[in-house]
């Protein structure tokens, strides 16, 4: 009489799918996670988005002249009205929109100030 099965159990493991989810959740952590010192950009898409929330604008011309809620400042005091104008606020939001002309490190400084402050940076774009 015959009692063995006919089919046999092998204990051989194979790695192969345990190396590709644990390869599929490197890559998941690697996009989801955020860099320390990077801008909290807010870029905004071309065809427009309104907000309900109070911002402050900053607008910088082609003669790097310097404008906060449309008033004129000099470009050594934009931190200090900066400050003045989004005191207070729960979410203080920067638009800042700078002629295609000006060079990015005048952008960029007013980006460097909003970073220092804790403050939200959309960038005002034309739309297409």
């Amino acid at each position: 009489m015959k009692l063995k099965g006919r089919n046999k159990v092998s204990p051989d493991f194979s790695m192969s799918s345990m190396t590709d989810i644990v390869f599929l959740l490197l890559i998941f952590f690697m996009l989801t996670a955020n860099s320390p010192n990077a801008l909290d950009l807010l870029l905004p898409k071309a065809r427009g988005k309104s907000t309900n929330t109070q911002n402050v604008s900053v607008s910088i011309d082609k003669n790097l002249q310097y404008f906060v809620n449309n008033e004129r400042i000099n470009g050594e005091y934009i931190e200090i009205e900066l400050k003045k104008a989004l005191k207070g606020q729960e979410k203080p939001t920067i638009i800042l929109r700078a002629e295609e002309s000006v060079a990015i490190k005048e952008a960029v400084n007013v980006m460097d100030i909003a970073n220092r402050n804790n403050y939200k940076v959309i960038l005002a774009v034309r739309p297409n």
